[in-house]
């Protein structure tokens, strides 16, 4: 689903021409003649649907700067680009400080609308990262938060909002790496006990002797090593919530103890005299499957049902197919950030690279493929050559591989005269010549001492001339000098050598 863009603007002319232009840069569109409408879209409930505003300040009635008053600084709202005939600095100057994030005057080319349109959303996907992260810290994440906007998660979000208006025990069921931890999250940050402790237990890396004292905690003196006394995860998340990630890995003896935590409200600490109260709110996890664990023997029944109380499928990446760009562009701008590279968008043609993938690795093999192609990049669009391992797996769709070397024949390296004492006749350099200027390109072959270099070296000064030559372009040197670019960065980093900066 292509990101919306909401055009006010009351000439019809001026709307329809917006509108052929923002199609053409590949997003959707949404109009609107007045002040009135833009601020009913954008103070609606459907409001995330739009990803950006593009506003004329100059309209009859309520104008841009009046509904720049309303929504400019409210919480969540799409960045809002402002564009007007009438252009001044104390205008733009005006529009900033209500909210606007750029300024275009009328008629403005194709050209500036998408580069002000891609800089306003690069900033909000920054803005929108950092927010999460900070409401991540809190405990404050909500549904709205989460990057998830195919129809396909609209139940899950559903069933995720009934949860949190109750204290019900919810199990999220799905694939490793769909997101589960965020859901769960979501529904403590839309719950009533939003910013209390969430407490996170990985129950399959918990060593199983020390599983008890983990979770219920243990007295001091209670066991060989107990020098002192220790607050377990359920009292740590006392108010708020416990998130057990990978429930069926718990052994049988802490389920009993589960079992009763959930029934009466009290644990038992190792070694305590007396039980102790808690109240948490109970989310598990899981990717197994439950039922044939129950089967097995390996997983209490009576616990299972008391986990599956409000049961919420997440289905794996494969099937939501729709949030594969939303999320790419999320985790771009993300590591663009954190790699200090700027990168701008990902081409249409490796976006359906992307969406032609099954993902059998879920959200996390999309967020590290993302940060591979981040690292590997070396323009400011994400394209195909940057998704090698990807692209090896779909059919139609092949990475630039640099043309096979052709068979030459093999010369010697000397000719000459076969004598002792006929070293002299042997170059010193291996010489090329520069084909504009006709001036010679030196790279020694023979050391001050009189002996032949080794091929590392002589490798390397190639490597170092490469670089200089194409100012330091990965893609331009691995090609002229015919080897992958992966083998490049490797070489480089044996012979101490740093690339250039473009």
């Amino acid at each position: 689903m292509s990101k919306r863009v909401l055009i006010v603007d009351d000439d019809p002319a001026q709307r329809r021409i917006l509108e052929e232009t923002i199609k053409r840069l590949g997003f959707e569109t949404k109009l609107c003649g007045s002040g009135e409408q833009a601020l009913q879209i954008l103070e609606a409930q459907d409001r995330e649907q739009i990803a950006l505003v593009l506003l004329d300040l100059v309209m009859p009635g309520v104008d841009g700067m009046a509904v720049l008053d309303r929504v400019g600084h409210a919480q969540n709202m799409p960045p809002i680009i402002v564009q007007t005939a009438h252009g001044s600095i104390e205008t733009a100057i005006n529009a900033m400080r209500r909210g606007a994030v750029d300024f275009v005057v009328k008629p403005a080319s194709p050209e500036r609308l998408e580069v002000s349109i891609k800089s306003a959303m690069k900033i909000e996907a920054l803005a929108g990262e950092i927010n999460r992260i900070k409401k991540k810290a809190e405990g404050t994440l909500t549904f709205s938060d989460l990057v998830m906007r195919g129809e396909t998660m609209t139940r899950v979000i559903s069933l995720g909002k009934r949860a949190a208006a109750s204290n019900i025990p919810v199990l999220i069921e799905g694939e490793s790496g769909v997101g589960k931890e965020l859901i769960a999250r979501a529904i403590q940050g839309q719950s009533d006990r939003a910013g209390r402790p969430f407490i996170t237990v990985n129950c399959g890396a918990i060593p199983e002797n020390l599983v008890e004292s983990i979770l219920f905690g243990h007295e001091k003196g209670s066991f060989t090593g107990a020098v002192d006394k220790r607050i377990g995860k359920f009292q740590e998340a006392d108010g708020g919530t416990l998130f057990l990630d990978e429930v069926g890995e718990l052994p049988l003896d802490a389920q009993v103890k589960l079992l009763r935590a959930l029934q009466e409200g009290e644990i038992d600490p190792v070694g305590a005299k007396k039980p102790v109260k808690v109240n948490f709110r109970l989310i598990s996890a899981t990717n197994r499957d439950m039922i044939q664990q129950v089967k097995d023997g390996k997983f209490r029944e009576d616990l299972y049902y008391r986990l599956n109380v409000f049961p919420i499928f997440v289905p794996p990446l494969r099937e939501r197919i729709d949030d594969v760009p939303e999320l790419a562009r999320h985790f771009a701008a993300r590591f663009a950030a954190e790699e200090g590279k700027r990168i701008a968008s990902i081409s249409e043609r490796a976006m359906a690279l992307l969406q032609a993938y099954s993902w059998p690795g879920n959200v996390r093999q999309l967020e590290n493929t993302i940060f591979r192609a981040v690292v590997l990049a070396d323009g400011p669009e994400l394209t195909i050559a940057e998704f090698p391992q990807i692209a090896a797996h779909v059919e139609g769709f092949e990475t630039e591989i640099p043309a096979a070397p052709s068979v030459l024949q093999k010369q010697p390296a000397y000719t000459g005269p076969a004598l002792i004492g006929a070293e002299n006749t042997v170059p010193h350099t291996v010489e090329m010549k520069s084909p504009s200027s006709g001036s010679s390109l030196g790279i020694q072959a023979v050391a001050e001492d009189g002996e032949i270099r080794s091929l590392e070296a002589i490798e390397a000064d190639m490597i170092r001339l490469a670089l200089g030559r194409y100012r330091g372009h990965m893609t331009e040197v691995a090609k002229r000098l015919n080897i992958g670019r992966s083998t490049l960065y490797r070489k480089m980093q044996e012979y101490g050598l740093e690339p250039r900066p473009n």
